[in-house]
C-alpha cells in the first residue's frame, strides 16, 4: 500500500499522481478513454455502446468546462489537480512498462490534460442514480398503467449502494467513537479503490482513493476526524423527450412556450479495433444538445435529453477533495461537503473531541416531482429546474446506520433500497455497548437475508404438493435464512428462487415487458424484465397492483420443479463466485466463492433469476477507529497493485473474500522506503 509524504500539498498530489501511474497505469488510460469515448479503439466493438453515449452524453466536454470554471474560480485547487496530473504523466511511462496488456493491445499512453481527473469522476458516476431507471417506469406504466410505474421499485441492478455505520463513543470499549462500512459496486480488476496514505507537514491522511483521482473523495482518516459515504439513493438527473425539426445547421428543438430553440449538433467518429489482425474501422455519432442536455436517444421515434447537475453549474466539487484533507473536526467536514457535488451521498463522521455527523451532501435540483419518475416534455416550463434543495442533516442518536434505504434522504429520491440491510446492522450493533474495530468484521460479514422471507411465507398455505416437493418446503421452511458460504440450504433457496422469477416473468401480465430491450445498448440492464422480478420480488409477491397474478399458482410450480430436479448438493459458495469486470478479461482467472447476497449486510449481489454469480460486492470494507488510527482496520477484493502477476495484486483477495479485515499501518517505521 503506497504511503507518500511530501515537502508540501503539491508535491504530495504529484507522488499521488505518480505512485497511481506506476502502480495503475493500465487501469489510468482505460478509465482515460472510457471518459473520452475511445475505449473501442484498443478494446473491440464491445465498447463501441459505451464510447457512443460518452461522446454524446458529452462527458470530457463537461469535464473541460468544469476544469475551466474550477481555474477561474478556485486557482489553488486547480493547481492542486494539475500536481496531480503532472505526476501521472511523469509515471505513465513506466507504469506501462510494468503491464504486458499495452503491448498486447498496441496502446500506448498518452499524456494527461488537466480535467482528465474530472472527466473519470464524471464517467465513473454519470449512470450512479440510474437514470435509466425512468425509461423502464416508463415501459411499465405504459405495458400495465400509470399506478404501476414504480411496481418493480428496489436497488435495482444498474445502481451502487453502500452500508456504513456510525457507532458513538458511549458504545465502544474505547469511549471513542467507531466508522465502518462498505461502499457495493461492479467489482473490476483492478479495484475499484486504492489504499493510500497521503503525508505532509500540513496533513496527514489515510483513506480510499479513486485511481485517477486526487485525494480521497469518499472515505478518509486524518488522525482526529475521519469520515464515510453511502449512495444517498437521490434523483438528481432528468430526461426529457424532445421534439426535433430540420436537418443539417437548421436543426431546432421546441422549447418551453411553444418557441424554437437552435440545436448544437455535430459529428464524431469513433475507432473500432480490428479483431485478429483485422484493420481498424470507424463508427460515425451524431452528437446533439438541446437548452436542457446533450441527446443520449434519438432513434425509434423517441428524441431524449439528460440534464444533469456538474454540465449545468460547471461544477464537480473538485474543491471539497483538498479541504477534506485538511479537516481535523466534524465541522471542518461539514464545511467541505457543503461544496459536494456529485454523486449525492450520506455521509458520517466523527472525530477524536466526541463530534458526530450524519448528513447527505450533493446538488439536487428542485423541479416538479414528475421529473423524478419519468422522461418529461421539453416544451413545458413546469418540468424546468428552480434551484437547488437543501441537503438534510440529522442529529446522531444511538447508532446511525446508512444502507441505501429510505431514511434521511428520502426527500430527495424515489426508489430506495429495501429495509434488511439497515435493519440487520442496528440489530446486530445493539447486541453490545463495548464495540472494538476488530468486532466489526463479524458485522460485515452477516448474511442473514430477511428479504427471503415473503417467498418463504407462501409455502405453508400449499396443498396438493409431491412428495418431494413437501420434503423440500420442509427443508427451506426450517432453514437459518443465511447465505452463508458453507450452506446447501442457502443454494437449494436460490435454485427456488430463480424457478419463482422465471416462472412470473413467464405469466402473461408482463407479456408486453419481456421483449428485448429498445434504444441504446448502454440502457439494456435497467431493461430487462427477468432481473427486475429478481430484484423486486418481494414487492411482487405483496402487491395489489397486479390482481390477476396468481402468485400461490407460480409458487407451487417453482416448488414442483426444483424439487423434480433434485436439490442441489453444493455449499452456497460453490455456485455463488465472483465474476468481476476487467477490461481485458483473463479466461483462465479462478476467482473465490461467497457468502451473502443482495439484501444481506454481506452484499454479494447476484441477479435472481438470472445468474449465482456475483458481478458487484463490497469494493472495499473499512474501519475507522477515532481513538486510535493505527487501530482501523481495511480491505479490498484484490490488492494494491493493478498489475497482472505482481505480488500485490491479488493478495487480500482470500482475505476480504472471508470478510476478514487488514491492520491500518501508520509507524513509517514498518514501512518500506522507496525514495523518488
Amino acid at each position: 500500500m503506497p504511503h507518500l509524504r511530501a515537502a508540501d500539498a503539491l508535491a504530495l498530489a504529484y507522488a499521488q499522481g505518480r505512485v497511481t501511474a506506476l502502480d495503475r497505469a493500465w487501469q489510468l488510460e482505460v478509465e482515460r478513454h472510457r471518459a473520452q469515448g475511445s475505449s473501442a479503439s484498443f478494446l473491440g466493438a464491445d465498447c463501441v455502446a459505451w464510447d457512443r453515449f460518452a461522446r454524446q452524453s458529452r462527458i470530457d466536454d463537461t469535464a473541460r468546462r468544469c476544469y475551466a470554471a474550477l481555474d477561474a474560480e478556485d486557482p489553488g485547487t486547480a493547481r492542486w489537480v494539475r500536481a496531480y496530473v503532472d505526476g501521472v504523466n511523469d509515471g505513465l511511462g513506466a507504469g506501462a512498462a510494468r503491464d504486458e496488456r499495452f503491448a498486447r493491445t498496441g496502446l500506448s499512453p498518452t499524456p494527461w490534460e488537466p480535467w482528465v481527473p474530472l472527466a473519470i469522476w464524471t464517467a465513473t458516476h454519470i449512470l450512479f442514480a440510474g437514470f435509466a431507471t425512468k425509461l423502464w417506469r416508463d415501459r411499465v406504466a405504459r405495458a400495465l398503467g400509470e399506478d404501476a410505474a414504480t411496481l418493480f421499485a428496489t436497488d435495482g441492478p444498474g445502481t451502487a449502494g453502500s452500508n456504513g455505520w456510525l457507532v458513538p463513543g458511549d458504545r465502544t470499549a474505547t469511549g471513542a467513537a467507531i466508522i465502518a462500512g462498505d461502499p457495493h459496486r461492479f467489482i473490476e480488476d483492478p479495484g475499484v479503490y486504492q489504499q493510500i496514505r497521503l503525508s505532509c507537514p500540513e496533513y496527514d491522511v489515510l483513506g480510499l482513493a479513486v485511481p485517477g483521482v486526487p485525494g480521497l473523495a469518499h472515505f478518509g482518516h486524518t488522525g482526529s476526524a475521519a469520515w464515510a459515504i453511502t449512495n444517498a439513493m437521490a434523483d438528481y438527473q432528468d430526461l426529457y423527450t424532445e421534439q426535433l425539426r430540420g436537418e443539417g445547421p437548421g436543426l431546432e428543438a421546441l422549447g418551453p412556450d411553444g418557441v424554437w430553440e437552435a440545436v448544437a449538433r455535430h459529428t464524431e467518429a469513433i475507432t473500432v479495433a480490428g479483431g485478429e489482425g483485422a484493420p481498424a474501422t470507424t463508427v460515425e455519432v451524431e452528437v446533439l444538445e438541446t437548452a436542457r442536455g446533450p441527446v443520449i436517444v434519438n432513434e425509434g421515434g423517441r428524441t431524449l435529453s439528460l440534464r444533469y447537475p456538474p454540465r449545468v453549474r460547471e461544477d464537480l466539487g473538485f474543491a471539497v477533495l483538498p479541504a477534506l484533507l485538511r479537516a481535523r473536526t466534524v465541522a471542518d467536514i461539514d464545511r467541505a461537503f457543503d461544496g459536494w457535488a456529485e454523486p449525492v451521498n450520506v455521509v458520517h463522521a466523527a472525530d477524536s473531541e466526541g463530534g458526530l455527523l450524519h448528513r447527505v451532501a450533493g446538488a439536487v435540483p428542485l423541479r416538479d416531482n414528475t421529473n423524478r419518475l419519468r422522461p418529461v416534455p421539453a416544451w413545458d416550463r413546469g418540468h424546468d429546474w428552480r434551484g437547488w434543495a437543501e441537503t438534510p442533516v440529522e442529529p446522531v442518536q444511538g447508532f446511525a446506520v446508512m444502507a441505501n434505504a429510505r431514511g434521511i434522504a428520502s426527500p430527495l429520491g424515489v426508489e430506495f433500497a429495501p429495509p434488511h440491510r439497515a435493519n440487520r446492522i442496528r440489530e446486530l450493533l445493539s447486541g453490545s455497548a463495548d464495540w472494538s474495530p476488530k468486532a466489526m468484521a463479524d458485522v460485515h460479514g452477516d448474511t442473514r437475508l430477511a428479504s427471503a422471507e415473503p417467498l418463504l411465507a407462501l409455502l405453508p398455505a400449499l396443498d396438493g404438493l409431491s412428495p418431494a416437493a413437501a420434503d423440500l418446503r420442509a427443508r427451506l421452511l426450517a432453514w437459518d435464512r443465511h447465505m452463508a458460504a458453507d450452506s446447501t440450504d442457502a443454494t437449494v433457496f436460490s435454485a427456488f428462487r430463480t424457478a419463482t422469477v422465471r416462472r412470473l416473468a413467464a405469466d402473461p401480465v408482463f407479456a408486453d415487458l419481456a421483449g428485448a430491450p429498445a434504444g441504446p445498448e448502454v440502457f439494456h440492464p435497467w431493461l430487462y424484465l427477468v432481473p427486475r422480478i429478481g430484484y423486486a420480488l418481494e414487492g411482487l409477491l405483496t402487491t395489489s397492483l397486479l390482481p390477476g397474478l396468481d402468485r400461490a399458482a407460480h409458487v407451487r410450480a417453482a416448488l414442483e420443479e426444483t424439487a423434480s430436479a433434485g436439490a442441489p448438493d453444493a455449499p452456497w459458495s460453490q455456485v455463488h463466485r465472483l465474476a468481476p469486470w476487467s477490461a481485458l478479461p483473463d479466461p483462465e482467472a479462478e476467482w473465490p466463492g461467497l457468502g451473502g447476497d443482495h439484501d444481506c449486510v454481506n452484499a454479494t449481489s447476484s441477479v435472481p433469476g438470472f445468474t449465482d454469480l456475483t458481478a458487484r460486492a463490497s469494493a472495499a470494507r473499512y474501519v475507522w477507529d477515532l481513538a486510535r488510527r493505527e487501530d482501523s482496520l481495511w480491505a479490498v477484493p484484490l490488492g494494491a497493485d493493478g498489475v497482472p502477476g505482481s505480488p500485490h495484486h491479488r493478495d487480500q483477495l482470500p482475505l476480504w473474500a472471508r470478510c476478514e479485515l487488514v491492520p491500518v499501518v501508520t509507524d513509517w517505521t514498518r514501512l518500506t522506503k522507496e525514495s523518488a
